[in-house]
């Protein structure tokens, strides 16, 4: 994949943020569940060598459009508080995006409770043949031993000349409760701006199956654009590796 110069500006230019931020050890990052439909490239402050595979599936349960939207990925710590990703988009048996992604955390606030990070999105449309770029800035929160959270503001399809559909925002949160050691419930909100936008708002529960392989379930609702809206079901995959 050969990207533009202006995808290789600000790919450079998120980089340049990422590494010029501190960094803390990860012990000292509060222990906080990842999103379902927004996930995280690792949690935030990661170690060196941590490694990830797993797959989101989701699609809708009512409408015209019942297309099974799943994406394998990796996720890899090389370097403490820094992560990599790389996605493969299908929509049904159709290969749709490619997407690398970058992350980074900044370090921890409020007695360790509290840390925050950025995230950063190369995607490319394979039918479209556009490159597409998103950022957002992500904050994390342990309240207590059962509660806790992940909120991200940032902007879709970053274009410095504007442009229709670009600079769109991006808002998504997260509210999770530890049911027990191995059960989490969860509701997780996401909105995306612009003429093509969608809000989608998908209670959760993450299942730890094994020490290393946990499943996510959702089922909730989405309304695109101008709509109805839909039952929506996701499910996700989890192996650490």
């Amino acid at each position: 994949m050969i990207a533009s110069p202006s995808f290789r500006a600000l790919l450079g230019a998120a980089c340049f943020a990422m590494f010029a931020c501190p960094v803390q050890a990860s012990e000292h990052y509060p222990d906080v569940p990842e999103p379902m439909i927004f996930d995280m490239m690792r949690p935030l402050g990661a170690k060196r060598g941590e490694l990830e595979v797993n797959t989101l599936a989701a699609t809708a349960l009512s409408g015209s459009d019942r297309a099974i939207y799943w994406a394998p990925e990796i996720e890899y710590a090389f370097a403490d508080g820094f992560a990599i990703e790389g996605e493969l988009p299908f929509e049904d048996g159709r290969l749709a995006e490619l997407k690398l992604g970058l992350q980074a955390a900044f370090g921890t606030m409020n007695g360790g409770r509290t840390a925050h990070g950025v995230q950063y999105l190369g995607i490319y449309d394979r039918h479209a043949g556009h490159y597409r770029n998103s950022v957002a800035y992500m904050l994390v929160n342990r309240a207590n031993a059962r509660w806790s959270s992940v909120s991200m503001v940032g902007l879709a399809d970053i274009g410095f000349g504007g442009g229709e559909g670009r600079n769109a925002l991006i808002l998504n949160h997260s509210t999770f409760y530890d049911a027990s050691q191995k059960q989490i419930l969860g509701v997780e909100v996401n909105y995306l701006g612009g003429d093509h936008g969608s809000t989608l708002v998908m209670p959760q529960l993450h299942q730890k199956l094994s020490s290393h392989i946990n499943v996510q379930l959702g089922l909730g609702a989405e309304k695109e654009g101008g709509s109805p809206i839909r039952p929506r079901a996701g499910l996700r995959l989890i192996r650490e590796l």
